[in-house]
């Protein structure tokens, strides 16, 4: 049985929440987000909060019970305070800038790499070594970075490359003679 579905979600201050039928709407002052849950499980609003209970006690049910919970906090938190990703850029010549909308990486290619940031994430180049993704919706914002990351991941000798930010990279020992 999930712990997490059975607690309710109670709606934060300054952010209006509307339940229609399998569709949670969250409007807050960092934009709004919905949520689409699946027919699995159901979906009330009642005292100020958003119940999440499974329609029976099947396996697919109860699994999709506490990750329905979570997707309608997740959207609460976003149209109140956003998310934020950091990352940061290590190794001799690697930095980032921004291009307009754009991010420009050099990151030991033969060329600078342009990643077009998508619509609703906002990047931002504080240093030349460090990556700022902030957004409402926690998936995109993990997607960016993720994407980012791929460009050029750490790797493990010299710990060159794009990480998140606290990240910690099991180094390896190099060559003995």
């Amino acid at each position: 049985m999930s712990r997490i579905g059975k607690k309710p979600v109670a709606v934060p201050a300054g952010v209006t929440a509307s339940v229609d039928g399998q569709t949670i709407k969250a409007k807050g002052p960092k934009g709004e987000l919905s949520f689409v849950a699946n027919d699995e499980v159901l979906v009330k609003f009642e005292d100020n909060a958003v119940r999440v209970d499974p329609r029976d006690s099947s396996k697919t049910a109860r699994s999709k019970w506490g990750m329905s919970r979570t997707m309608i906090v997740n959207i609460f938190q976003g149209v109140k305070d956003g998310f934020e990703k950091r990352l940061e850029i290590n190794g001799v010549g690697y930095r980032a800038a921004m291009q307009g909308k754009n991010v420009q990486l050099s990151l030991g290619f033969s060329h600078e790499v342009v990643y077009q940031v998508p619509e609703g994430i906002t990047v931002a180049v504080p240093k030349p070594t460090e990556i700022v993704i902030t957004g409402i919706d926690k998936q995109q914002v993990g997607q960016v970075a993720a994407e980012i990351r791929e460009y050029r991941g750490p790797e493990p000798y010299k710990g060159k490359g794009v990480k998140y930010a606290g990240e910690k990279i099991v180094r390896k020992e190099g060559k003995k003679k």
